[in-house]
């Protein structure tokens, strides 16, 4: 029985393993699903924690662990960013639309950026706060002082950006929903662990 590609493309199978060269490698695909899961994460945590009543235990707890989280996340992107910068990217499949690839090209500039103006803003808010920013416990570089000014601006900056990253990952989500399921053309298959 052919599929949806294999009618548009015949002698092409995407139920056949894709090739070493089609596929990310492994170290890219696990901190591509780590960092997804942490985000996931940091944005659940984000939404619950400002809920919390503050000068409460609980609300310390979730904040830091919010803090945490993105520390890790940010370390992990940048070895992203590092590896994405030297390391060969896996072509687009020729049954890809040509409108379709420079978006790609394009989605993932701007998830980067968004993943890197998040972490920072967060870093600043935290570094412009008299608790400063810490990762489980362990104090990191205060780089600001206790200015509340410049804290709300940053945390600002920090949730403007965060929406606009959630409608990005929402879009993402969609996107690989539809090379999954309407297109089925083997490009979520590249990041998938396995063969």
């Amino acid at each position: 029985m052919s599929t949806h590609a294999d009618a548009r493309h015949p002698g092409s199978s995407s139920d056949a393993p894709l090739a070493r060269g089609e596929r990310y490698d492994t170290t890219t695909i696990v901190l591509h699903w780590a960092i997804a899961i942490l985000i996931v994460t940091l944005l659940g945590t984000g939404w619950y924690m400002v809920g919390v009543p503050k000068l409460t235990p609980a609300r310390g707890i979730w904040y830091n662990l919010h803090k945490s989280l993105g520390i890790v996340s940010a370390a992990l992107i940048v070895v992203l960013i590092v590896r994405r910068i030297f390391r060969r990217v896996p072509p687009l499949p020729a049954t890809m639309p040509g409108w379709e690839r420079p978006a790609a090209h394009h989605n993932h500039q701007v998830f980067y950026l968004l993943m890197v103006l998040s972490t920072a803003a967060g870093y600043l808010t935290s570094s412009f706060s008299r608790f400063g920013p810490k990762v489980f416990g362990i104090p990191l570089p205060h780089w600001g002082w206790d200015d509340v000014a410049l804290r709300t601006q940053y945390a600002s900056a920090h949730r403007v950006v965060t929406w606009i990253f959630a409608i990005f990952i929402v879009v993402h989500v969609a996107a690989a929903l539809k090379h999954l399921l309407v297109d089925r053309d083997r490009i979520v298959a590249r990041m998938l662990p396995g063969r």
